[in-house]
């Protein structure tokens, strides 16, 4: 080439495709930013971890089930029992409708004789109204002379004050419905004629928090002692500031607690989670770091985990990548296992048949190799640390490396296929938020967390909201059984 062209030549043509090298270099880099940035906008409740309330309202994604179909059509099935507003023998008043005149020939029919009767029920409320008690406690003179005044009941702590019934409506609006302050004393006004003021429904929560601490404690020993028990946190703002908002729970118990981070030192701050590990429980979660410090067994949620693997399907999809099929395998895998283990339960299996598990076994390890196939780990960069995976990767990691946690569910039938009982329970804390806005004190969220506890596990023991919380104003808090 020296010999056609001269050297100025052979310099410029270099330096064009030095040009050209780097060029194609900031092509790729912008090509992978711009999947990068597609991918983040196509994040959804439905295919990442995000909480439905973070879904744009106008894009919001239409729903999809990762079930599979049952065969059944919608709506009640054959054989059933239905469901309606059942009559009842014995209601509260009767009115009777008698015709006045014949439409026939327009007689009296005062005296007629009755032949029929239809019978209607109409149920509803009648107008309610405050019902005031005045208590008067009578000093007596003895014949000693000693003179003995009679006592108020608890509820009389003011010579005017509301009762405990009050209070349990306003409580149960405030952390059971998450109604704002001023919307609560609104509708006590408009519905019950209370006129209440918003500093007496601010100090509701801090006095009920105060009557709870036998209840916590005894919430705390049952969670440490359960054999499964599920946790998750979600961030909120408290005082304009971050903090993360802890819960650990049960199918039977709920205790939520506030935490200025993520790891270790804040989860301990619940009280559950030393104990829990020394009770040798099966923690289940989401695959936080933080719980990887405690010396459990772990089930890990494949509910998020089937989410993940919706959002690498989409994003193959997107970029004509219709080769990597993996995702969609192991998600077809992991629904199949979960089939399989609805059906060993219903039929009283204590164990997936060996033959059928050690098949679901290969096929994992099949899907896991596919995997890395199509997403081989990057080659070592000399620095420190590991190279980044990416998402796919990542992905990949966790569900090899931990593998027996991901099938913990279908190896001890203890264990649920996903964490969804602490999503629910964490997903309250995003409602309040939404509804009602930040807390503006570190006093007022740890106050309403720990009323919320105590109703959500009144509601999982199937207990009335409005009776525990009377009965917890009247001085006698509900403690749960385990």
């Amino acid at each position: 080439m020296s010999e056609s062209f001269p050297a100025e030549a052979e310099a410029v043509i270099e330096s064009l495709r030095v040009q050209v090298a780097q060029r194609d270099e900031v092509i790729g880099q912008l090509l992978a930013r711009v999947d990068a940035l597609e991918a983040r906008l196509e994040k959804n409740s439905k295919n990442s971890s995000q909480p439905p309330s973070t879904d744009n309202p106008f894009t919001k994604p239409s729903p999809r089930s990762l079930r599979q179909r049952s065969g059944r059509g919608p709506g009640k099935q054959p054989g059933s029992s239905g469901s309606r507003l059942e009559s009842r023998p014995d209601p509260d008043r009767f009115a009777v409708h008698v015709p006045d005149q014949c439409l026939g020939c327009g007689g009296d029919l005062a005296a007629a004789e009755v032949v029929a009767e239809q019978v209607r029920q109409v149920f509803d409320l009648p107008a309610i109204q405050v019902e005031v008690t005045e208590h008067r406690a009578q000093t007596r003179r003895c014949r000693c002379g000693h003179m003995t005044t009679g006592s108020f009941p608890p509820a009389a702590t003011a010579p005017t004050c509301y009762g405990p019934g009050v209070a349990a409506v306003a409580t149960y609006l405030l952390a059971r419905q998450h109604v704002p302050f001023a919307r609560t004393a609104e509708l006590l006004a408009d519905c019950f004629g209370i006129a209440v003021s918003t500093g007496w429904l601010a100090g509701l929560l801090p006095d009920a928090e105060a009557r709870l601490a036998g209840f916590a404690r005894l919430t705390q020993e049952h969670l440490k002692a359960a054999e499964v028990a599920h946790f998750d946190e979600t961030g909120a703002r408290v005082a304009g500031k971050l903090w993360w908002i802890h819960v650990a729970c049960t199918e039977q118990l709920t205790r939520y607690h506030r935490a200025s981070g993520r790891g270790a030192n804040s989860a301990d701050l619940g009280g559950v989670l030393p104990g829990f590990a020394l009770n040798g429980g099966i923690a289940v979660h989401d695959g936080l770091t933080t719980y990887r410090n405690y010396d459990v067994d772990h089930g890990l949620c494949n509910a998020h985990h089937l989410r993940e693997l919706l959002a690498l399907t989409e994003a193959h999809q997107r970029q004509g990548k219709t080769e990597i099929t993996w995702p969609q395998a192991m998600t077809d895998l992991l629904v199949e296992i979960n089939t399989a283990v609805k059906t060993a339960k219903a039929t009283d299996q204590i164990a997936l048949d060996p033959g059928q598990w050690a098949r679901f076994q290969g096929r994992y390890r099949a899907v896991i190799a596919d995997g890395w196939r199509a997403h081989p780990p990057p080659p070592p960069t000399g620095k420190q640390g590991r190279p980044k995976l990416g998402t796919a990767g990542s992905l990949l990691r966790r569900l090899d490396i931990y593998q027996d946690d991901v099938l913990r569910f279908a190896t001890d039938f203890r264990v649920p296929f996903d964490n969804n009982q602490a999503e629910r329970d964490i997903r309250m804390i995003r409602i309040q938020q939404k509804i009602s806005g930040s807390w503006r004190s570190e006093a007022g969220a740890d106050a309403y967390l720990a009323v919320r506890s105590y109703l959500s596990t009144a509601r999982k023991q199937h207990r009335n909201a409005l009776e525990v919380l009377r009965h917890l104003f009247n001085g006698t808090a509900w403690l749960p059984t385990t």
